[in-house]
């Protein structure tokens, strides 16, 4: 593993002299929280009972989550249909997730997903949520994702790059906001996902220059007092919005145009004392799925601030806390990881869970990861930007530059009035 210093799991016992202290005032909030680390107290202790005799609760079931996101590929249960316009995005999570934990689907189960996904694309460029649907950003940010993850010349093919950059143009706004699909809201999330598709697919320089015109200007005004960002100008800093906000700002090479002090301050205090995974909002309980979404904001916004030539000494948040908190408090033992105890495995958490591990792993160093328990745990690292494999961005960026002159020679890109 190569780890300078051994990682270890805190004393739990002293850590619960910072749980949550009412005051005498009780609130629904402060309720809320007390029932949360109750939840997540059970969980270190049991730890701590057990961890002599029982070695696996240091270990990431590994098998069982291959297990489940297999089963889940091949046949979603009945509780999915209220994602029928999100198919695409249950294909990434499990694709990523898999790769994560190094198992590979055979090869004509994937050509059966490259399959689908091309059903799922649209005539007027980008991907829907299921065959048939209206081209949205969230579903093609997923198409995409997923198509370069498997990143056979099949998955390339099923992407159309001009047509989708038509599509980018159709909701882009004129002071560089995107709205998620045609007629459809504006947030940071659209502006994210398609500087990430466009990045991906290694789009030519001068039409990403015409398409994020005033985008890194819009997404700057999202960031609030606080220091993260809210969906829109105006609106709550939240995680998710976060990490859609300074990952767009350092794709475009503009995170200089939003206060990144402020945004590292406001990220750190995300990251709870007692549990040790991260919550979404000021005043908000722990979620695993934050791991990913605030856990990759610190180490971007590092990055940003240290320059690109200069390699991150030290990652400013707890990767033990983090790593612990998953490990003893979000995995199930049937397969597929959680928000926090007590409630139901799914794939959103699943694939987030996961890649907050490999964030906390391999932020400092790709090379010798920080590695929480048996060393089973090792996860392969995950693209901080993307969300995908780093191999993945690798192949696709020079699998598109190779076509960049040909397929846009010619092709004026379309104005809003034209879509």
């Amino acid at each position: 593993m190569g780890t300078e210093e051994e990682l270890v799991f805190r004393t739990f016992q002293r850590l619960k002299s910072y749980m949550f202290d009412d005051e005498k005032v009780s609130t629904t909030t402060s309720r809320e929280q007390q029932k949360t680390e109750g939840s997540v107290e059970k969980c270190f202790d049991r730890f701590e009972r057990m961890m002599l005799t029982h070695p696996r609760l240091t270990q990431i079931f590994r098998l069982e989550h291959q297990y489940y996101l297999d089963a889940m590929l091949r046949r979603l249960p009945s509780n999915y249909e209220c994602l029928d316009s999100s198919r695409p995005w249950c294909v990434y999570w499990i694709l990523q997730a898999a790769q994560l934990l190094s198992f590979n689907f055979d090869d004509q189960t994937l050509d059966h997903v490259v399959q689908f996904l091309s059903n799922c694309r649209s005539p007027t460029g980008g991907f829907g949520g299921g065959p048939g649907q209206y081209a949205h950003l969230a579903p093609t940010y997923a198409a995409v994702n997923s198509l370069c993850i498997i990143g056979t010349e099949q998955a390339y093919r099923a992407i159309d790059r001009p047509t989708l950059v038509q599509f980018l143009f159709s909701v882009r706004e004129s002071d560089g906001s995107f709205r998620l699909h045609v007629d459809g809201e504006t947030d940071v999330r659209g502006a994210y996902c398609a500087i990430s598709c466009a990045k991906l697919l290694n789009i030519p320089e001068p039409v990403i220059k015409e398409l994020f015109a005033g985008t890194g200007n819009w997404i700057a005004q999202c960031q609030t007092y606080e220091g993260g960002f809210g969906g829109a100008p105006g609106l709550e800093a939240h995680g998710g919005y976060t990490f859609c906000g300074i990952a767009s700002l350092a794709l475009l090479n503009e995170a200089d145009k939003c206060d990144r002090q402020a945004l590292l301050r406001w990220t750190l205090r995300r990251q709870m004392t007692y549990e040790g995974g991260f919550q979404g909002r000021t005043n908000k309980l722990v979620d695993g799925c934050y791991s990913f979404w605030v856990g990759a904001t610190i180490p971007i916004t590092q990055a940003t601030l240290s320059g690109v030539d200069q390699q991150m000494e030290h990652t400013l948040f707890d990767v033990e806390a983090l790593q612990e908190y998953i490990l003893l408090c979000c995995q199930k033992q049937n397969g597929g990881l959680i928000d926090k105890p007590g409630k139901p495995q799914d794939l959103y958490h699943t694939c987030y869970t996961l890649s907050g591990v490999s964030i906390a792993q391999h932020s400092e160093c790709a090379n010798s990861p920080q590695v929480l328990g048996d060393t089973i745990n090792e996860l392969l690292p995950t693209h901080p930007l993307f969300n995908v494999p780093p191999k993945s961005v690798a192949a696709a960026r020079s699998h598109f530059s190779n076509s960049n002159d040909t397929e846009f020679l010619g092709k004026d890109s379309p104005s809003k009035e034209e879509s």
